[in-house]
């Protein structure tokens, strides 16, 4: 279904900054398939459990408080190329977990080549990791992973990103046009470094919207920054 392009929100002003591309160590290749596969080891998320970064996902939707202001989570989880998230379908416990559908509306650099407007449908969430999965005719086209894994001092986090059909005879020449048509290379290096932004700031996000959720973050996971 066609919708609508949604124009890019002001960017938002928050008092952290974000980690650099080099914080993280990322790869972007092709595997047999021709499919485009992006793998990032993040810089350790300071302070949060795993349990903490798997809430997030299931609580991305409202507002949390920043310096006295009100902020819509998900605009403030990348303050300049979020646009937007909806619960486009809840999961059968009727909220954002395991069988519902996000819409997720972004640009990566805020460059207007780079804008998506996906609907992923959420197959893990815990607290091993966050997997959502786009589909076209039934067919997976778009593949997120998300996994978490507890260090001492916080999480370490892994995100593997693959674009592209894995379908036998049609899948390689549907890629290679999607991949010079709407996926581009340059495309998957702004996702990679849009992802290292996003991510290291969960480690000042995660505790705050925690907090205001009403949950006590443990004391042995108390952000120092």
């Amino acid at each position: 279904m066609l919708r609508r392009r949604l124009p890019l929100p002001p960017p938002r002003s928050l008092p952290w900054p974000m980690k650099p591309l080099e914080s993280a160590t990322t790869s972007l290749s092709y595997d047999e398939h021709g499919r485009m596969v992006m793998h990032i080891k993040h810089d350790l998320v300071k302070g949060i459990s795993p349990e903490m970064v798997a809430w997030w996902f299931g609580n991305i939707g409202g507002e949390f408080e920043v310096d006295g202001s009100r902020l819509n989570k998900y605009l403030a989880w990348h303050p300049s190329d979020h646009i937007l998230w909806q619960l486009a379908k809840p999961g059968p416990d009727g909220r954002a977990s395991v069988g519902a559908q996000f819409r997720i509306v972004e640009a990566f650099g805020r460059n207007p080549a780079f804008y998506v407007d996906v609907i992923d449908t959420v197959t893990r969430l815990d607290a091993s990791g966050f997997t959502a999965v786009t589909y076209c005719l039934g067919r997976e086209i778009s593949h997120l992973n998300h996994d978490f894994v507890r260090m001492a001092g916080g999480t370490k986090y892994l995100s593997t990103l693959t674009i592209g059909s894995a379908l036998p005879l049609i899948g390689r020449g549907f890629n290679a046009v999607v991949h010079r048509t709407i996926f581009t290379e340059a495309m998957g290096h702004a996702w990679l470094k849009h992802n290292v932004e996003e991510v290291g700031l969960l480690e000042h996000i995660i505790p705050r919207a925690y907090s205001d959720d009403g949950a006590e973050v443990p004391r042995e996971l108390v952000t120092q920054n």
